[in-house]
Order: structure tokens, then C-alpha cells, then sequence
């Protein structure tokens, strides 16, 4: 009985001793796994593929321009006038009657407030200026009706008159806001951060005041002035869709290509809406 259980035991240890040479040079142990994690995310790293996105290319500055005119054909409607009267600050600034500047129409046909820009062909990215833009109330309107802006470019919102007024926004795609000015001189400064047009922002004290934003990811826009005459400076040679928004009178666009060093005049009519 002993002498048969002696093989069997040293059996046992030959075994032993070969299971533990075997997981020496297949690199086994604890410390190993731990490291093998690390490897597959380190070769991971390096793979062509996996590297994070480039960030956009930025936006090119050029010395094209695109210039010209927007006209009203036909007989521009009347706009209604603005009873003031609830406001005697507000009546006050006023001797004469006001009307809405809803359609703005020059004697020789020149419409105002129209904000013209490009709507395609721009890419990369442009960073928004630091220079606010102002937007004042004063007697009881905005000033400016319609403006544009370059999305995440400051506002400075400006209370010149001596009476509370508020200012709401109302986009689709940005953050929202209503803020009371009460005091001679207050100024809040806002941003929208997203391209958006157009935003409309009316003051909830007197109904009458109501202007628009034009919130682009480029600096390439205008706004017609009083005789209906716009430019976009600056722009990189290319194929361009040109939008002209009005508040009223709807959209119209026109395809523009630009070389270097190039001026282009085109021309916008709009109609007595239907």
C-alpha cells in the first residue's frame, strides 16, 4: 500500500511543477491581464481611423461684392398709424403722427428694410465679432427695424427714453428672452447663438414696437437703406444663393457667382403681397 502511493505522488508533483512552467512562458499572471487592456486601447489610439474630427476649416475673406437694389413695384400700401396715446412719454416724442414701418417705400421706389444675404455657397467657419451690435429704444421704436448679426456676435440693448419698456424675443432656434427696462439709460447685453432668420422682437408695453434679427454663421449680408440700395463686401470667390427676407412682401433669391476682385449688381422687385 505505501510503496504504490509513493509514485502516485510524485506523479503529482511533476505535474505541478510543468503547469507552473507553462503559465511562465505563456506569460500568464495577474499583472499581465491588467496590462493587456491597456495595449488594445494604446493600439486603438493609433488606428488610421480613429482619431478625433478635424475641427472646420476657417472661412475664407475675399474682395468680391455684391451690390444693388431692392424696389416695390406697384402702389405701396398705407401703413397704419400708432396710437400713442396710452403713453404720454411716447406722445410726446412725437408731434406729428407715426406710422408702422412695416413697408418703407422711397419716391423714386427704393424699399427699405430689406435684410439681403447669403443664404448658400458659403463654408468654414467665421468667429463672431466682439464689436456689438446696438439696438436702442428710442421714441418709442427700435432703432435700427431690421439688423443683422454674425450668430454669438454681442447685442447691446439700449433704453434711451424715459419710460419702462421690454424687450422680448421670440426665436425658434435660440434661447428666448424678456427682459424689463424701466430706467433712462439701462443696457443688457444679449447673444443668439445659433444662426436663425429671421427673430422677432417686440416690446410687450407699447404693441407698436417690433424689429427683426438676422442671426447668420458668416458676416456676408445687408440691410436695403432708405432708397432700397444694399452691399455684401468681402466675399471669397464662388457660386452664391442671395436671399432678400421682408417682413411683409415674403423672400426672393437669385443665384450670383463672384470672382476675385469681382463687383456684381443685382437687383430685387417685390409686389403687393397677394
Amino acid at each position: 500500500m505505501k510503496r504504490s502511493a509513493l509514485p502516485k505522488i510524485a506523479l503529482a508533483a511533476v505535474l505541478a511543477a510543468l503547469g507552473a512552467g507553462l503559465l511562465v512562458s505563456c506569460g500568464g499572471g495577474d499583472d499581465e491581464d491588467e496590462d493587456r487592456p491597456k495595449a488594445a486601447a494604446a493600439s486603438k489610439e493609433a488606428a488610421p481611423g480613429s482619431a478625433a474630427p478635424a475641427a472646420s476649416a476657417a472661412g475664407a475673406m475675399g474682395s468680391g461684392v455684391i451690390s444693388g437694389k431692392v424696389v416695390f413695384e406697384g402702389e405701396p400700401p398705407k401703413n397704419e398709424n400708432i396710437k400713442m396715446t396710452a403713453d404720454a412719454y411716447c406722445l410726446k416724442q412725437h408731434p406729428t403722427e407715426v406710422s408702422k414701418d412695416e413697408v418703407v417705400v422711397a419716391g423714386d421706389k427704393g424699399l427699405a428694410n430689406v435684410f439681403v444675404y447669403v443664404k448658400q455657397g458659403i463654408s468654414g467657419t467665421y468667429p463672431p465679432p466682439s464689436t456689438p451690435v446696438v439696438l436702442d429704444q428710442k421714441g418709442c421704436t427700435y432703432h435700427p427695424h431690421v439688423f443683422g448679426l454674425v450668430a454669438g456676435q454681442p447685442i447691446d440693448i439700449l433704453n434711451s427714453d424715459a419710460t419702462l419698456h421690454n424687450i422680448h424675443a421670440f426665436p425658434e432656434t435660440n434661447e428666448s428672452f424678456n427682459l424689463g427696462m424701466p430706467v433712462q439709460g439701462m443696457k443688457y447685453t444679449k447673444k443668439f447663438d445659433k444662426p436663425e432668420v429671421m427673430v422677432k422682437v417686440k416690446c410687450d408695453v407699447h404693441g407698436w414696437m417690433i424689429c427683426y434679427a438676422g442671426v447668420l454663421p458668416h458676416p456676408f449680408f445687408g440691410v436695403s437703406a432708405a432708397d432700397g440700395s444694399f452691399s455684401i463686401k468681402d466675399l471669397p470667390p464662388g457660386n452664391y444663393t442671395i436671399e432678400a427676407w421682408h417682413e411683409k412682401l415674403g423672400t426672393q433669391s437669385q443665384q450670383v457667382t463672384v470672382g476675385d476682385k469681382e463687383a456684381k449688381t443685382v437687383g430685387f422687385t417685390f409686389k403687393p403681397a397677394a
